[in-house]
């Protein structure tokens, strides 16, 4: 894989409407080209029998079990409440 350039580096950062100075240019171009050459030596690796996976642990939904509790009581929750109006929480209308 090819390196990439400093002016690639600055083209890609203008396309996403990031101010970098030439310094930092230069710092990330490196940063991508070590990335870049990692990926190839990754490529080198033989993986024929290598299963593909989405996850390196094997999960599957691990979940809490669903069972209802009792929530708050009312009077108590309304004793939050700056306003309210026939046990209901009173809040500004966003609606004319």
């Amino acid at each position: 894989m090819a390196n990439i350039s400093k002016e690639e580096v600055k083209h890609v950062a203008h396309l996403a409407r990031l101010a970098i100075t030439e310094e930092e240019a230069e710092k990330f171009a490196l940063q991508l080209a070590a990335i870049t050459n990692f990926a190839e030596q990754l490529k080198e690796l033989d993986t024929t029998n290598v299963i593909p996976t989405t996850h390196v642990l094997p999960l599957v939904n691990v979940l809490r079990e669903d069972k209802a509790i009792k929530g708050l009581d009312r009077e108590t929750m309304m004793l939050n409440v700056k306003e309210q109006e026939a046990g209901q929480v009173k809040v500004p209308s966003i609606m004319d």
